[in-house]
């Protein structure tokens, strides 16, 4: 089956509630391509690797979670930005990106899905007072010792985490957001968490774990928010009938 490229960006654009959020880049099409879709790819990034792969599986639309066109970039099409573009525009590829709101959805996004494949009870959001600001809480059924989350976080995601350790052996709540969402550490702090979990870490942050005694894990930028996009694509592919297929170009970040 096939869809309308203005009917997949309309179903995109509604189901995650793009007009609501305030982001960074433009969510929704960033790049248009032929009419109709019956082939859709989706992944993680929009680099070049992705693209080569949707050429060589003759996809109709990429759809991402880091796209393009991002606040503060340099506008002049040169360089990688310009051999990105002209490979979608050659082969008549469209290109759809859903930053904030792909991580945020209740039912498909980032946090949900990462918190499904950990097997986390989500609780509250981290953020209580803004329904807008992503993040969330889990509370374990039992306790669980640091050390054993972290083979957990290992033999789901395919990577070591980065721990840094807490005052406690075992975690109870853990806050969670994927990405580059290191520096709500200090909001799972105020919210009395155990743990917290994203996906970077940089010099201080070491510090903010550290001295407060909460238990930080960088599980990896990439591999935490695998899911969501997945969860888009085969959620398009039931409702709208198209074929669909995650190309997971490896990122150990």
């Amino acid at each position: 089956m096939s869809i309308l490229l203005q009917d997949l960006v309309r179903w995109c654009d509604q189901t995650l509630a793009a007009a609501s959020f305030k982001d960074y880049c433009p969510n929704g099409l960033q790049v248009e391509g032929k009419p109709v879709v019956e082939r859709l790819i989706t992944g993680v990034t929009a680099s070049q690797a992705l693209i080569d792969a949707a050429i060589e599986r003759q996809a109709d639309a990429i759809l991402v979670h880091h796209g393009y066109f991002w606040k503060g970039e340099n506008a002049c099409v040169v360089g990688m930005k310009k051999n990105r573009l002209k490979a979608l525009l050659m082969n008549d590829i469209s290109l759809l990106a859903y930053h904030l709101p792909l991580d945020a959805h209740h039912e498909l996004g980032n946090n949900v899905q990462l918190a499904k494949k950990l097997g986390l009870g989500i609780a509250e959001p981290l953020y209580p007072e803004n329904p807008k600001q992503v993040g969330n809480i889990a509370v374990f059924d039992k306790p669980m010792s640091a050390e054993d989350f972290s083979a957990l976080c290992e033999r789901v995601l395919g990577q070591k985490p980065i721990h840094i350790a807490g005052a406690n052996q075992y975690i109870k709540t853990i806050g969670f957001c994927t990405g580059a969402a290191q520096g709500f550490i200090e909001q799972a702090v105020v919210m009395g968490c155990d743990a917290y979990l994203s996906g970077e870490i940089s010099e201080p942050t070491v510090h903010t774990a550290r001295e407060p005694g909460i238990h930080y894990f960088a599980a990896g930028h990439h591999a935490t928010e695998r899911y969501g996009v997945q969860a888009v694509g085969d959620f398009l592919a039931e409702k709208l009938g198209i074929e669909h297929v995650f190309v997971d170009i490896a990122n150990p970040v």
